[in-house]
């Protein structure tokens, strides 16, 4: 007996899982302690081999039948495995022989959570509570069952019960952040993390969600200097590399970006995200082979990111390759159906391959999918006047000015296709309608028509409206 217990030790889990499986494969039964029945459950979850642990666990509750450990081990995997039933009758034996531990009434209420069963799930995380020394979890739990109901309120206030708990729970820390971004509460935010900082002026997490709140409201400068000082806390905190360089782009600082953002490949291999926005700095710099380059490198590592496959179709299509650019917009438009500036990129293309038809169809697309993008409608309307569908061009921009009622260009290109069509009293209204709402931009109309400069109904309009 002595021997087995000896072979059994938690110090040596390996030998404990070696023998196990000798075990099995002689059919035959050897006695473990609980502990390394517990390093050998562990084994088989961290390989996430659910059905393997759970064999485990008949053995070790055949020979330690009073050990609650293994019921709550047993509940944790039916869980996994989606038997939420079979789970919670394990934690109500685990309940029965060990009542006052905390833990099983924790992973009672995250199961009821799962199941939408709020109420239950509430009264066994407060028994959990009671029952706690480091409460700081708990209330994280029940923040996220207050999230999963939608009430970001009550769970922005047991996000900070946790934190005052435990100032160093990360997880915490970032819900925090997630309910004030749901709620759209920045500057809320802003406050509260100030305030953080001063009791803990070294949680690199918490500059790095003060920049985050900075960033969310385009305060770019504040951002970077609160993710600076999350990297001089830890100078390997990859995600404060990349924030930062969103912030540079976002000031339109390219060439700093792109040395931001390779700074993240020192603490972490190079992702398809990074290679992305890489290229795309590269792209605002007019440098369209280097752009090429790691927008390509982006793919490599993963296939299925569109924007990437969309970022080569650009940079062929600044070189005026246009037929090589439609196959990768079409590429990025098959992962991303839905997404408008692809279909915008298709249409564009088409126009310039002269397949009109095509072009048009795109379009169409495209004012579906954004009805607020006003330069698609002016493209499109503008192929249909082209094509001497007039009718049409008129029909297309009523529609886009009764989705964009505040766009006086719209107006302006109205009055153009309404004078081509011999409406001229019709287009007076609409020019007056386009003064009205912006007079700066009437020039728009002499570049479609500049024949139209030289008319004297449409200047005395104009003179009126003019400073």
């Amino acid at each position: 007996m002595e021997d087995d217990f000896e072979y059994g030790s938690a110090e040596d889990p390996k030998f404990s899982v070696a023998r196990y499986e000798e075990m099995i494969r002689n059919k035959d039964q050897y006695f473990f302690d609980t502990q390394a029945f517990e390093g050998i459950i562990d084994y088989y979850m961290d390989k996430n081999d659910p059905i393997k642990a759970l064999q485990v666990v008949d053995y070790a509750v055949s020979q330690h039948p009073f050990a609650a450990v293994f019921y709550v081990k047993q509940a944790q995997l039916f869980a996994v495995t989606n038997q939420f039933s079979r789970a919670l009758e394990s934690l109500d034996k685990a309940e029965t022989l060990e009542p006052s531990d905390g833990d099983i009434y924790l992973i009672k209420g995250g199961i009821l959570g799962n199941l939408e069963r709020y109420d239950d799930a509430f009264h066994y995380f407060n028994k959990a509570l009671d029952l706690a020394e480091n409460p700081d979890e708990i209330y994280l739990q029940i923040a996220l069952l207050h999230q999963n109901k939608g009430d970001y309120e009550k769970a922005i206030q047991c996000l900070k019960y946790s934190l005052e708990q435990n100032m160093e729970n990360q997880d915490a820390l970032y819900e925090l952040a997630f309910c004030y971004d749901v709620l759209d509460r920045q500057e809320e935010s802003i406050g509260f993390y100030k305030q953080y900082i001063d009791n803990d002026p070294y949680s690199y997490a918490g500059w790095y969600n003060l920049g985050n709140a900075y960033h969310k409201l385009t305060r770019y400068e504040e951002a970077i200097d609160a993710y600076d000082y999350a990297i001089l806390i830890k100078d390997n905190f990859a995600s404060a590399y990349f924030n930062k360089g969103n912030a540079l782009v976002n000031m339109e600082k390219y060439g700093d970006a792109i040395e931001v953002y390779k700074q993240t490949f020192e603490y972490e291999p190079p992702g398809a995200e990074t290679y992305c926005a890489i290229g795309e700095c590269y792209e605002k710099l007019e440098q369209m082979d280097e752009a090429r380059s790691y927008y390509k490198k982006a793919v490599k590592i993963d296939t299925n990111l569109a924007d990437a496959w969309f970022g080569i179709g650009v940079t062929l299509d600044y070189e005026e390759r246009y037929f090589e650019s439609l196959h990768f917009y079409k590429k990025a438009l098959e992962l991303d159906r839905e997404n408008p500036d692809f279909w915008f990129a298709i249409a564009d293309a088409r126009y310039k391959l002269k397949q009109l038809d095509e072009a048009e169809l795109a379009y169409e697309k495209v004012v579906e999918l954004n009805p607020i993008d006003i330069e698609a409608w002016l493209d499109f309307s503008s192929i249909l006047y082209e094509r001497n569908k007039l009718t049409r061009a008129i029909e297309t921009i009523a529609e886009a000015i009764k989705n964009n009622p505040d766009a006086a260009e719209l107006y302006y290109r109205m009055v153009a296709y309404l004078i081509a069509d011999g409406k001229y009293n019709e287009a007076l209204n609409y020019l007056e309608l386009g003064l009205a709402s912006d007079p700066r931009k009437h020039a728009v109309l002499f570049e479609y028509l500049p024949q139209l400069r030289s008319n004297k109904a449409i200047a005395e309009v104009i003179k009126n409206y003019m400073p």
